[in-house]
């Protein structure tokens, strides 16, 4: 019988991803990268090198640890547990489907990861990045309703940029989210974004390109609610780069992502005294302990707040 070889196996793998996982097309890549990056590492040349490339039936745990520890220098320790991940994922695949007898990946642990607090930005920063856009054009009408949306849904980015037009209810003032792992939630939206929004979608056709020189604005036909010139759904790039670019013009010194923003949005409530387990679901968060790093960042807020305020601090 035949040895499958790697490309075939990694070509079966993505299939498994795609078809029975239904992981995202970014995870996908990811995983698939990852897998690739490891053989990579096994077919490299040495002076030691068998002259044969390595079979999948001769890789071990050993060389599986090679290749992690030769991360260490460039990646971090979350980095180094994600592409732990997709092999683990990969050889369990190939023992599943009687490639392998046993998975060589089943004794190593993922590395212990560090656990930095969430940068945020306080509530007078927050608004003037809100404020920052410019209201006279389509492009800062736009910036501003991503901006409004991000901070008052407290969205990641890739959702964000999945939201359409029908997943916006105005009369209830809820959006429908399609989160991590094709999960949906509703979550709240304030009258500031829904207005944003508003002010926004009756410009997109001169934010859009024409499709020859002189020709009237063309309407959109993508159902995507934030759209580039071409009339294509928003990248989550853009959308970074945008709010990267916007922090830096009004003066913000942290470095500001839409991930920030979503932080600022957790935070923001958690010190109003919302609850958590709310904040959990607003976030979208599967586990608890995801969303209880908040409580970290707002005991440094309580403790700052002690130390200027009472009088035997």
């Amino acid at each position: 019988m035949k040895t499958p070889t790697i490309p075939s196996l990694l070509a079966r793998y993505e299939v498994f991803l795609r078809v029975e996982q239904n992981l995202s097309t970014h995870t996908q890549r990811n995983y698939l990268s990852d897998v690739a990056q490891f053989f990579a590492f096994v077919e490299r040349p040495t002076p030691r090198a068998n002259p044969r490339p390595l079979g999948i039936q001769q890789i071990d745990h050993h060389l599986i640890q090679a290749f992690l520890s030769s991360l260490y220098r460039n990646h971090t320790k979350s980095s180094i547990g994600r592409k732990l991940s997709a092999l683990k994922s990969f050889f369990r695949f190939l023992v599943r489907e009687g490639e392998l007898q046993r998975d060589p990946s089943l004794q190593l642990g993922s590395p212990k990861k560090d656990h930095p607090l969430p940068s945020y930005l306080p509530v007078d920063e927050m608004f003037r990045l809100l404020d920052a856009p410019p209201p006279d054009s389509a492009a800062g009408l736009r910036a501003r309703a991503m901006l409004e949306v991000l901070y008052s849904c407290g969205l990641r980015v890739s959702e964000l940029v999945s939201l359409d037009w029908d997943d916006v209810d105005d009369n209830l003032e809820v959006i429908r989210v399609q989160g991590k792992g094709n999960t949906e939630r509703v979550v709240p939206i304030g009258r500031r974004a829904l207005d944003s929004l508003a002010r926004y979608r009756a410009q997109i056709p001169s934010l859009l390109t024409p499709k020859k020189r002189g020709a009237s604005p063309r309407s959109p036909s993508c159902p995507a609610v934030f759209l580039n010139r071409r009339g294509g759904r928003l990248t989550t790039r853009s959308v970074a780069r945008s709010v990267a670019d916007y922090a830096r013009a009004c003066g913000i010194s942290l470095k500001t992502s839409p991930h920030a923003l979503r932080h600022s949005f957790a935070t923001h409530l958690l010190e109003a005294g919302a609850d958590l387990r709310a904040i959990q679901e607003l976030l979208g968060h599967a586990s608890l302990s995801t969303t209880q790093k908040y409580t970290h960042v707002n005991l440094d807020h309580l403790m700052e707040v002690y130390d200027k305020a009472h009088p035997r601090a």
